[in-house]
């Protein structure tokens, strides 16, 4: 039976970045992955001789005081992206255009155009200072959730007296916010900030709290990034960091059970044989984990944390290749509000990315691959088995929107919950992590210890999850907690350089 120092399960983003930061710390790290390509939800596969994105369109994170930037600074990984000059479109059901400018000033000025003047500034002046403050806080707050009293030491030794003012923000309601600016009966606005929220906070106003409301919503104030080749160059690059420092990523390795053990280790049983490790760190949502492990106290622990198919999301996808007129959309991501919803599904808007027209890796020149997407709520009760309607639907909604020529449409493929259950191995197909509830506290996640012991876990359902920055705050959370409750001396190995 092969023995390793550490097994990462999984290959999503969150679960490479811990690898990554733990390989560069100088532990032996192998990551055993169930499908043949790397990144999880952040990835690309291959249709037909198209490279199609699988979830995540957009790279943010680089800017400063940003997870992302943190691990690239840390570990060297370079993947050259295009900076986007406008990171988003969108349009409302009345065909009315809104560009989300990446420049705040910008952004006021056209939120004021389409909504009106009145408290639009304030608002957003407000939402930008507060999501400046959260992310500045993140990389220093690296003990957060705390679970243990170095965890409370560490919070002491780093803590800066702006972060105090953060923590009120999380008993507060955006309906609040949106009520003390006078937005709250502008209902043309609330409709167009309800479908943003659920891109990355996965939830409408009343339920999510200021803190990461606001915090969500300015995503697109910050680099809003294209990676030629397709997001998997992300993970590839990260790959090549962890093999150049000793580390393995084992493909169609499917974990199916894990086990502590008696010496302190744990064991792992996979498709391909069993295998010993002294630490795990468990890149996967809760629900999967707790299922996982076979220790009753880590099922309890993760249990309480977990949620069901009525609290979540599971996605429907569209990939489509078609030949590019010279009329196509200049904006390469967009969210257009469907009239009357989506069909079978009910959801209120399409999540729209198109490729780079000069990304000759992902297809060849002259031809545009688009990557659609929309929210499937409790997806255990809503099966889909409608694939052929709905690919017909999406190319004559598109076509209607003017993104592309039903005619020069080369290829498309809908992409139910049951698809993605079968390629990420999630519960119910979930995509985008646990949706953001005001009834539960930043304090109140799961925090990365799985066991108390050598058993961790990041990933978009785990704290602070959701989108390429928060995944990868949560790896990096993993990585620091396991070497400083077991090899403090190498902590500072992982500072930016």
């Amino acid at each position: 039976m092969e023995k390793v120092q550490v097994a990462v399960v999984g290959s999503g983003f969150g679960a490479l970045t811990a690898a990554a930061l733990l390989a560069k710390a100088g532990l032996q790290v192998s990551v055993l992955e169930m499908n043949k390509y790397p990144g999880g939800c952040a990835s690309t596969y291959k249709r037909k001789g198209y490279w199609f994105e699988t979830g995540a369109t957009t790279l943010v994170g680089l800017d400063e005081d940003m997870p992302l930037k943190y691990l690239l600074d840390v570990t060297g990984i370079d993947v050259s992206p295009l900076r986007l000059k406008v990171p988003m479109q969108v349009r409302l059901t009345d065909g009315t255009y809104i560009t989300r400018y990446n420049d705040l000033e910008d952004w006021i000025q056209e939120a004021e155009r389409v909504f009106g003047q009145q408290g639009q500034r304030p608002f957003w002046e407000t939402c930008f200072a507060i999501s400046q403050k959260v992310w500045r806080t993140s990389l220093r707050q690296l003990s957060f959730p705390f679970s243990s009293f170095s965890d409370l030491g560490s919070a002491i030794k780093n803590f800066k007296w702006e972060q105090l003012g953060l923590i009120p923000l999380a008993f507060q309601s955006l309906t609040r916010l949106l009520a003390k600016h006078n937005l709250i009966e502008n209902h043309r606005f609330i409709e167009f900030l309800d479908q943003q929220l659920l891109i990355t906070a996965q939830n409408k106003h009343q339920d999510v709290n200021v803190l990461f409301g606001a915090t969500a919503l300015c995503y697109t104030l910050y680099g809003n990034y294209y990676v030629p080749g397709g997001l998997r160059q992300l993970a590839l690059a990260t790959v090549r960091s962890l093999e150049q420092n000793g580390a393995r990523l084992l493909y169609k390795h499917q974990v199916n059970s894990i086990q502590s053990q008696q010496n302190g280790t744990y064991l792992l049983s996979t498709s391909k044989g069993d295998m010993e490790a002294e630490f795990v760190v468990a890149g996967l949502p809760l629900n999967n984990v707790a299922r996982l492990f076979k220790d009753q106290s880590i099922q309890q622990s993760v249990q309480n944390y977990v949620m069901q198919s009525d609290k979540v999301n599971s996605a429907l996808t569209w990939s489509i290749a078609f030949e590019r007129t010279g009329s196509e959309k200049q904006v390469l991501h967009h969210q257009v509000h469907v009239p009357g919803g989506v069909p079978f599904v009910g959801s209120e808007s399409i999540f729209i990315s198109l490729s780079h027209p000069l990304d000759d890796q992902r297809a060849p020149a002259g031809i545009c691959l688009a990557a659609v997407s929309t929210h499937v709520p409790h997806p255990a009760a809503n099966y889909i088995d409608k694939k052929e309607e709905l690919e017909q639907w999406v190319v004559q909604f598109l076509a209607q929107q003017g993104f592309l020529m039903p005619d020069k449409v080369l290829y498309v493929q809908a992409a139910t919950p049951g698809a993605w259950i079968k390629w990420t191995g999630r519960e119910w197909g979930q995509v985008g992590g646990y949706p953001q509830y005001l009834s539960i506290k930043p304090w109140q996640m799961k925090d990365a210890r799985l066991d108390g012991k050598k058993a961790y876990v990041c990933g978009d359902t785990v704290y602070p999850g959701q989108g390429i920055p928060g995944v990868c705050l949560g790896g990096i959370i993993a990585a620091q907690k396991l070497l400083r409750d077991h090899f403090p001396a190498k902590v500072s190995l992982l500072r930016q350089r």
